[in-house]
């Protein structure tokens, strides 16, 4: 019998169930795998140009990759960048590009994510931070609900007297 616990086990499952889908512009990854293999110097300019499509192109094509891949997890690629320098970043962007590629969770072709274009994926971009806004201001509302609640409570109580508990009064010898 197993000691490990089945919250444990679920949430382990969770975590490695599901894919982290990152989408990169396929030109820039093409060129910074030739410059990899040729050892040659990868600059910020190129990481962007791989990873921010707002410069690029609306018809430059965007393909998935599954950031699982890396090894690590990052909050975002500036912090990537941080950590590994731009070389190191290019390298996990390749890993994360492989991982993908491979497909380790043999998922049907036709549920898998599909490359897009820039102007696709700028869409996509913007509709998660509308959606992003759309939750924070729906918790910062839930939050102030909650402290208006909170005020209110501590109005209608009463202050109470030397009187003890109902129940310690209900206990005799």
């Amino acid at each position: 019998m197993s000691t490990e616990s089945p919250v444990a086990q679920d949430e382990e499952d969770i975590v490695t169930d599901g894919q982290d889908i990152f989408y990169i512009c396929q030109k820039s990854l093409e060129i910074l795998k030739e410059k990899l293999k040729k050892a040659e110097d990868i600059t910020q300019e190129l990481v962007n140009e791989l990873t921010f499509p707002a410069n690029l192109p609306d018809e430059e094509l965007m393909v998935p990759v599954d950031m699982r891949g890396v090894g690590e997890d990052f909050d975002d690629v500036e912090q990537m960048v941080e950590r590994l320098g731009p070389k190191g970043t290019a390298e996990a962007f390749v890993k994360a590009k492989e991982y993908f590629d491979a497909n380790k969770d043999n998922e049907p072709d036709e549920e898998r994510p599909k490359p897009m274009t820039a102007a696709e994926w700028r869409k996509v971009l913007e509709d998660d931070d509308l959606e992003g806004e759309e939750e924070e201001d729906f918790l910062e509302e839930e939050e102030e609900d909650l402290d208006d609640d909170e005020e209110g409570e501590e109005e209608d109580e009463e202050p109470e007297g030397d009187d003890e508990p109902a129940a310690k009064k209900a206990k005799t010898a």
